[in-house]
């Protein structure tokens, strides 16, 4: 099973009650209206707690410098929705691996049904991509050889 809306928003950084009581559709309006740069730092430090420049392949350096000047601090919709993706992504991979070890350990390693590509960069490249790694999740999840 994919990760739940709370999951995903305890993940970003709203409050437990906040995630608790939050619909699919709210979590799409605060994309629209501009996730907060801590859920970038969050969850890049969640996924990539060793690499100070993960957060640069999901907002571009230059763009997140201006992301953080004065009346700007919110990121925008394509990459408020590219953070979520990753988000969901790895909140299932957490879920299927049982610690965020063993699931940082497969997004960083080559697969084989994705053409040898490591899971985080299909997962950030397309929608598409995300759905291909949830379903190797799933296969591994439910017990398909994967």
């Amino acid at each position: 099973m994919a990760a739940t809306v709370h999951e995903v928003a305890s993940l970003l950084g709203f409050s437990e009650s906040a995630s608790r009581s939050m619909s699919p559709i709210q979590l799409i309006h605060l994309i629209e209206d501009g996730l907060p740069l801590s859920a970038l730092e969050r969850v890049s430090l969640r996924v990539s707690p060793q690499d100070a420049n993960f957060k640069y392949r999901i907002v571009p350096r230059a763009t997140l410098a201006r992301r953080r000047k004065p009346g700007k601090e919110k990121l925008q919709t394509g990459e408020g929705d590219r953070l979520v993706r990753l988000a969901r992504v790895w909140s299932f991979a957490q879920e299927v691996w049982g610690s965020e070890a063993d699931a940082r350990a497969f997004f960083f390693r080559a697969h084989p049904l994705l053409e040898g590509r490591l899971p985080i960069d299909v997962v950030l490249a397309s929608e598409l991509g995300a759905e291909l790694v949830n379903g190797i999740l799933g296969q591994l999840k439910y017990g398909t050889a994967a």
